[in-house]
């Protein structure tokens, strides 16, 4: 198998699995790729920044998660990073895009202050999931209560990807802050976000309460 363009996306598409593809759309995702089968592909190609692009510039789902895997986040400026957020409205892409390529680029908190302040839901859920990173892991310089502020009133009424974002930053301010644990407890039961998400056996709930215990009691063991 040739690795140029066409090649690819002519792979892609014959690896397209029609119940994968119906399991996908039921979550808002446009693909019908088994995920350890792309990794596979991209496993081979190794890091290829501009063959990225042109993946990414198919606007193709599947080569877009092909073209995150293949990319070097250091490559890419923070407009570049910018427009492609903006562009990637599946939660996969959304979602890899964040993980995979923003939160390992040296623009991720460049990128989390402009986006936590952007109008359009989706971006500011992207600004809040780099403030959960930073929450936990480097919070010097943060204002933890203006955040507990912001979520309090703002949360339950928030989209849904922005609302499960926020939440996530409550929680895990709640797990790594203990001075502010009793705060963002309070505030998880006071809004009851996720309080009925259904939640597989042996899981954590993503409802904040819940969380925070179950992490709390895991790190005391």
């Amino acid at each position: 198998m040739t690795d140029t363009l066409p090649d690819l996306l002519a792979e892609l598409a014959a690896l397209d699995d029609p119940k994968i593809r119906a399991v996908n759309e039921r979550h808002g995702d446009d693909h019908g790729v088994n995920l350890t089968k792309l990794r596979a592909v991209a496993k081979r190609l190794k890091t290829q920044p501009d063959l990225a692009r042109e993946l990414w510039a198919t606007g193709d789902t599947a080569a877009r998660l092909l073209a995150i895997l293949i990319s070097r986040p250091r490559a890419y400026s923070a407009d570049d990073l910018d427009a492609m957020l903006r562009e990637a409205r599946t939660p996969k892409v959304h979602g890899w895009l964040l993980a995979n390529i923003v939160k390992k680029s040296p623009h991720a908190e460049e990128l989390r202050v402009r986006w936590m302040a952007d109008a359009d839901p989706v971006v500011a859920s992207a600004g809040w999931q780099l403030t959960s990173v930073r929450v936990a892991k480097d919070p010097d310089g943060l204002d933890l209560p203006a955040l507990l502020d912001t979520i309090e009133t703002e949360m339950a009424d928030a989209p849904d990807r922005l609302q499960w974002s926020m939440n996530e930053t409550l929680a895990h301010i709640g797990i790594a802050h203990p001075d502010l644990r009793q705060r963002a407890v309070a505030i998880g039961e006071r809004l009851e976000v996720l309080k009925d998400y259904p939640t597989p056996p042996n899981c954590t709930s993503p409802y904040a309460p819940l969380w925070i215990a179950e992490m709390v009691r895991r790190a005391a063991e």
